[in-house]
């Protein structure tokens, strides 16, 4: 593939069909987000155990000129199955070694920005940023690094985050532990108000 978003769609003679999400026979449609490493058959790889467990790819975009934190491809996949096969779809995906980010009702409904500034490539960033995912139970759905002075010295960074809804004090507190430990400043959103 070239370094252009990819697209795939199903076509569907039922203009209907967009405009609803559960279809006759108790079909239901989905959509899987992953990450994937950049390499030849990845893609193929990780749309595999969707067919194998009888699902049926409606829509793919593959967005290759995009990177994620932890320097991976994000993939939206669109499908739809019988809903008692759908958790059996996300655990094949799983069990291939896919990271799936977000699953049908796993998504998350909330969305906060932090700016944690200090020696953030120094303290490993890959670390931190980890760290986030798995303590404050979130997804970094961007990140924007500023270092002026060069990646020795004081720097900043943006982090949008994904998370369940109502757990933002939960996640903001598990960030400023995080940042306590690496010594960072955590400026925080303005609760109540509009997120960055």
């Amino acid at each position: 593939m070239d370094a252009c978003d990819t697209e795939v769609t199903a076509v569907s003679n039922d203009p209907a069909d967009d405009e609803k999400a559960e279809t006759d026979g108790g079909v239901r449609a989905y959509t899987v987000r992953l990450e994937l490493v950049d390499e030849p058959g990845e893609l193929l790889r990780a749309l595999a155990p969707i067919a194998d467990n009888g699902g049926n790819l409606l829509s793919i975009h593959h967005e290759r000129g995009s990177i994620t934190p932890r320097g991976h491809i994000p993939v939206e996949v669109d499908l739809e199955s019988p809903p008692d096969r759908f958790d059996g779809i996300v655990e094949a995906l799983r069990d291939a070694g896919v990271n799936v980010i977000q699953a049908g009702a796993e998504h998350y409904g909330e969305e906060i920005s932090v700016v944690l500034v200090g020696n953030i490539v120094e303290t490993d960033l890959s670390d931190t940023l980890s760290k986030i995912e798995s303590d404050a139970n979130a997804v970094v759905r961007d990140l924007s690094l500023t270092a002026p002075d060069g990646t020795e010295a004081v720097s900043s960074a943006r982090i949008r985050l994904a998370i369940d809804s109502g757990q933002s004090d939960a996640a903001l507190s598990a960030i400023r532990s995080i940042g306590s430990d690496k010594e960072l400043t955590v400026v925080e959103p303005l609760l109540g108000g509009e997120t960055a």
